[in-house]
């Protein structure tokens, strides 16, 4: 489990905009996914055909780009097999299936805060793992950000369920993967690479569970309602594939090379309340002042983390020291690969 602990404050990292910027979008690209997917819903879709098809979808989309990033060079997906298909594994395929596997059992707000817990998972994985103890302002922007996640869920009411609350954390899990596996950056393996064989394996395992019966698979070809207006429901569906999958897994890997696992995760954050606007801008779901306070409160959570993420590459860990890690072209991979 080596492997995952590389995080951004191990060494320098430039681009730190860029990174922030690639955050957003994988942020918000992500968050369409529900709004969109609602409508397929209501038609008779269920909710793992829609995932696969996302997935599926994204995954044609984005394997071209992949395999010409490696520029005819395969020894790096030689050496990261195992990393790419925990990748798929954990970060797409078992993210998406626990998320609605827990949702069969219990609220959509109680399965969301505990996949969304995923940055705090980070932030322990890499104190325990690396000695990377977040400063004060990084643990402030934590508590901010985590109220305001409750108030933008809206739980008012809501009940656990033992089953229900097992496989979110799954999720959790799932997500948490996702995030320190973006970050590594002594692969090899280019970013387009890195997502496109993610989502291959993520394509292939869904498929696998909806033909076993595991995972449900109904469909429809009823065009959907969106935003007051009708849309075809391919179009629906290349939408989730191209953006919700495609961009989203690209920026998100270029993002967490950028920033590292832990701030990236709390970017990440900013999807949960993506989504309640444009659930409101599609589905006509008016967000309550309370979620909107969350909403402020969460945007507040993660630009105090980002400040003290900042502040803490200007000064040493409390942790061990972090050697430097180089960039290599061909660098052999020497643990099992990991993407919780």
């Amino acid at each position: 489990m080596s492997e995952m602990t590389h995080d951004a404050r191990a060494t320098p990292r430039t681009g730190l905009g860029a990174g922030l910027a690639l955050a957003v979008v994988s942020a918000v690209t992500f968050s369409l996914s529900g709004p969109l997917a609602a409508g397929l819903f209501a038609n008779g879709w269920s909710p793992g055909a829609v995932v696969l098809v996302r997935v599926a979808v994204g995954a044609v989309v984005v394997l071209p780009f992949g395999v010409v990033a490696l520029r005819g060079d395969w020894s790096p997906v030689r050496r990261n097999l195992r990393l790419l298909l925990g990748y798929g594994a954990l970060g797409v395929a078992a993210t998406q299936f626990c998320y609605f596997a827990a949702v069969q059992h219990m609220q959509v707000g109680p399965a969301l805060l505990i996949e969304y817990s995923s940055p705090a998972a980070v932030v322990a994985w890499l104190w325990l793992r690396r000695g990377q103890r977040p400063g004060r302002t990084t643990l402030a922007g934590i508590a901010l950000a985590a109220a305001g996640l409750v108030l933008v869920l809206d739980l008012a009411g809501a009940r656990l369920d033992p089953v229900g609350v097992a496989w979110a954390l799954g999720a959790m899990v799932g997500v948490s993967a996702y995030f320190l596996l973006n970050a590594r950056t002594d692969t090899g393996l280019p970013p387009l690479s890195l997502a496109a064989g993610g989502l291959v394996v993520g394509a292939v395992l869904l498929g696998l569970l909806g033909a076993v019966g595991v995972m449900p698979l109904t469909a429809s070809a009823d065009p959907v309602t969106l935003a007051g207006g009708v849309v075809p429901a391919w179009a629906v569906l290349a939408a989730l594939g191209v953006v919700t999958a495609g961009v989203a897994y690209v920026t998100g890997v270029g993002a967490g090379r950028r920033l590292g696992a832990r701030p990236a995760s709390f970017v990440g954050l900013l999807e949960v309340v993506s989504a309640v606007f444009f659930a409101w801008v599609f589905l006509g779901e008016l967000p309550r002042p309370v979620q909107l306070l969350g909403g402020l409160l969460v945007l507040a959570g993660v630009v105090v983390v980002q400040q003290g993420e900042a502040a803490t590459r200007r000064t040493p860990t409390d942790g061990p020291t972090v050697e430097p890690v180089v960039e290599p072209t061909a660098a052999p991979s020497t643990g099992p690969a990991r993407k919780p």
